[in-house]
């Protein structure tokens, strides 16, 4: 490997890329793994069917199903990913300890156990309100409910977990990001576009009406285009949000698989940032009607990652969303995490100053043909020597010490 890095190293810093700087600033950059990969986002609530929009297929063996053992899951991802990471959580995996409460009810007490579950590994948190899988979503809307009841109840909802992500930041010293995603929509095209959008509107100036230090929470909006049950019409979309989150000050949240597939996500960042100091991110794979495949290296990614890294990495939250069943769900965790991190690496390694230097030019011969040239450079020497540096296997080598915990752990569970 060594003789692999130095040639790669030498090759890079001809195009003015310092290599072991690079790893460095990688090494730097935390990702916000998504707890309900590791059990398909049943939560531990209840053991009802999903419902809001949610659908996980699959049923490989194995899945968590109490919080010890989805504590267990995510120490075996992180012990093979490279870095120090994030961990994202949903309201649903609040920890009761029999002592069961209403979600409008929760308290900074139900994550106590997952609070100290950070702090021993240094890892921050990211949280989210659960506005699905619910019978008071059954009928698609919460929010925007026409019923002020039922508004109320998702309304409280949203404020107990604001505070519990205020509590949660203070307690790791790091902020934590509050993301606010609705399932509410029509099947058919409603007769009243306005109306549910103002109740939204509504709805979330109450919410976001008690003020919280940005050391400790940060709050973001997050659109969608459609959702199953909901193809006609969605009441937070991308354009309301993103007038919202700019008017408010907060963050608009992109996920790349909520849009339409000729819709590039990584064109909105530069965008966005033109107006906002951060953007945050749910990186997923969508694959026609279905938004949340695990996370591919592939040129979506890539150019995500691009976006982000001439951006600058501090200015975009990212974190990861999807859930799939049909395959090791430790193994899915690892390979989106992964991958995200070789895009990075990929954008970090390519001269984008030089290339934007001939474009600006009008040269656009010499950035079409380098930018092709410095695509098989030796990107993977330096992801190995990553891994390397950070402690974790290289290259498939993590694959056998995750199927190993599935034939001694995961197997075990009925």
């Amino acid at each position: 490997m060594t003789n692999a890095y130095d040639y790669a190293k030498e090759l890079y810093a001809s195009i003015g890329i310092d290599t072991d700087e690079v790893i460095q600033q990688l090494a730097a950059v935390p990702i916000s793994m998504h707890c309900w990969q590791g059990d398909d986002v049943q939560g531990f609530e209840s053991s009802a069917a999903l419902s809001g929009g949610i659908q996980t297929t699959g049923n490989y063996p194995g899945k968590a199903r109490t919080p010890e053992e989805l504590m267990a899951d995510i120490d075996k991802a992180l012990s093979v990913i490279p870095g120090k990471h994030r961990l994202n959580l949903h309201a649903t995996y609040a920890i009761y300890d029999g002592e069961r409460v209403s979600r409008d009810k929760l308290e900074p007490k139900h994550f106590e156990k997952w609070v100290q579950f950070a702090k021993e590994r240094g890892l921050g948190i990211d949280i989210n309100p659960t506005l699905f899988s619910h019978p008071l979503a059954a009928d698609g809307l919460t929010l925007s409910h026409p019923d002020e009841k039922v508004r109320r109840f998702w309304i409280d909802h949203c404020k107990a977990i604001r505070k519990i992500g205020a509590y949660i930041g203070e307690q790791l010293g790091t902020p934590c990001l509050n993301n606010i995603w609705i399932p509410d929509g029509y099947k058919e095209v409603p007769a009243d576009r306005t109306g549910p959008r103002q109740r939204l509107k509504d709805a979330l100036d109450e919410i976001l009406s008690v003020k919280y230090d940005k050391k400790y929470l940060i709050d973001s909006v997050e659109s969608k285009v459609f959702g199953i049950g909901v193809e006609s019409y969605t009441v937070g979309s991308h354009e309301f949000y993103m007038q919202y989150a700019t008017q408010n000050g907060l963050l608009c949240l992109l996920d790349n698989g909520h849009y339409h597939p000729t819709e590039n996500v990584a064109d909105k960042i530069p965008s966005l940032l033109l107006f906002s100091d951060k953007v945050a991110l749910h990186v997923t794979r969508g694959v026609r009607w279905d938004s949340d495949h695990v996370v591919a290296y592939n040129d979506e990614l890539r150019d995500i990652a691009a976006e982000i890294v001439k951006a600058g990495t501090d200015r975009v939250v990212i974190g990861l969303d999807y859930f799939d069943a049909s395959i090791n769900r430790i193994a899915a965790w690892v390979i989106g995490m992964r991958n995200m991190q070789k895009a990075l690496l990929a954008a970090m390694l390519t001269p984008y100053a030089k290339l934007a230097e001939y474009q600006n030019k009008g040269d656009f011969t010499a950035m079409f043909a380098l930018n092709e040239e410095y695509k098989t450079y030796p990107m993977t020497a330096v992801w190995d020597k990553f891994c390397e540096t950070l402690g974790a296997p290289v290259r498939e080598d993590w694959f056998p010490i995750i199927r190993q915990y599935e034939d001694e752990v995961l197997a075990k569970r009925k």
